[in-house]
């Protein structure tokens, strides 16, 4: 069944189900970014640390180092391919902890390469770091572009250590403020970046609205908000092949409103159509199963189609229904608007002796005689 309307409520829970949908996304993207970077963190220290034999020249500090730094990114790894197996019940957790292990890569780095200069008088291996230094603040901040705090404080947490080891040091204080402007280069960048992402994402979640509703108003009978006659085709023809395969019965019901031209004669066309909206409403009201398929077959037609209900089940609602629509009352305009409606139902277990169309020449058939024999009232086909 297709809801005649969406409330207040509605558009908030669809506004949160999209800015979730939108949260996700672009954590989704963060983590896709970031992996292959994590690769190149384990990969790029050893190498400085190997160089000149450093390491086995300050053997505590870079094994130090490498041990935090390594546990970090593994962790990092690990705790990707953990989360993607999670409930989404557990996403803030795992947003929380990729970006604080994030935070801890860069401060890691941060505090390591302000180390490093401060207490290595090895100019060629200093260079080195502020180099790689360099290089993965970039790389991270163009990582983490999508989320303006994480890529800023991940700028700050690797850079702010060295700049400040610089200048503790006092041999190069234009290095110092060269980071600074750097620093505050990448900042720029990232706001550039930042806006621009967001703008390409919100108008590709504005292009997958527009695809859904182009989609929905294909499908939808523009007066009555009910499925139109071709998507409801397509239902049935997906509901007689899941009946015919599970042996289960599948119903169809067609009702008529009588002497509507009468209606449409007399007060107008404009009545016409608030009544048939009024016809609607009590079809939803009566018929509210999920699985219930409910469609303006055309004109004053309408169809509901039943899977897994046989056919004196469905005589109980339409007659329901019937009742309810010959006490109804459409007040338009001062008038008072009043009419009646003839239903037929068909019942069967698909099978290779009945086809879809002779289905539905049956039921149209118990429609016809409903409407012969005095209308207002139900028909069921007796076959």
């Amino acid at each position: 069944m297709i809801p005649s309307g969406i409330g207040v409520k509605g558009n908030r829970e669809t506004m949160e189900f999209q800015r979730q949908k939108l949260s996700r996304r672009v954590l989704n993207d963060l983590k896709k970014r970031s992996t292959s970077g994590v690769f190149f963190y384990m990969l790029i220290p050893p190498l400085i640390f190997l160089t000149d034999n450093f390491f086995q020249r300050h053997l505590r500090f870079s094994l130090g180092f490498l041990g935090v730094f390594s546990f970090i990114c593994l962790f990092r790894l690990l705790h990707m391919y953990v989360s993607k197996k999670m409930p989404k019940q557990y996403e803030p957790v795992n947003t929380s902890i990729f970006i604080s292990s994030v935070m801890l890569t860069a401060l890691s780095w941060g505090v390591g390469s302000a180390y490093f200069l401060l207490h290595s008088q090895e100019q060629t291996l200093q260079t080195l770091m502020l180099i790689c230094t360099v290089g993965f603040v970039a790389g991270g901040v163009l990582s983490f572009m999508p989320l303006l705090y994480l890529a800023v404080a991940y700028n700050v947490l690797m850079l702010l250590p060295s700049i400040a080891a610089v200048f503790v040091n006092g041999d190069l204080p234009t290095l110092g403020f060269a980071m600074i402007l750097y620093s505050a280069y990448l900042v720029l960048i990232t706001l550039r970046g930042n806006a621009e992402y967001w703008k390409a994402l919100e108008n590709e979640n504005l292009l997958e609205e527009k695809s859904r509703e182009l989609e929905k108003a294909s499908r939808t009978d523009v007066l009555t908000g009910l499925y139109n006659r071709r998507y409801f085709d397509e239902l049935f023809e997906l509901e007689w092949g899941l009946s015919s395969r599970r042996k289960t019965p599948l119903t169809l019901l067609i009702c008529d409103i009588d002497h509507f031209k009468q209606v449409n004669d007399t007060y107008g066309h404009q009545a016409g159509d608030a009544y048939l909206k009024l016809i609607s409403s009590h079809l939803q009201g009566v018929f509210q199963r999920e699985t219930d398929v409910v469609a303006r077959y055309g004109g004053e037609e309408f169809v509901v189609l039943l899977p897994d209900r046989d056919a004196e089940q469905t005589r109980d609602l339409a007659e329901r229904f019937r009742k309810n629509i010959a006490e109804a009352v459409l007040e338009y305009q001062g008038e008072k608007i009043q009419a009646t409606i003839s239903t037929g139902i068909s019942s069967c277990i698909p099978g290779s002796d009945m086809t879809r169309d002779a289905f539905l020449t049956r039921a149209d058939n118990v429609l016809y005689e409903a409407k012969a024999s005095g209308r207002n009232r139900t028909v069921v086909d007796k076959q």
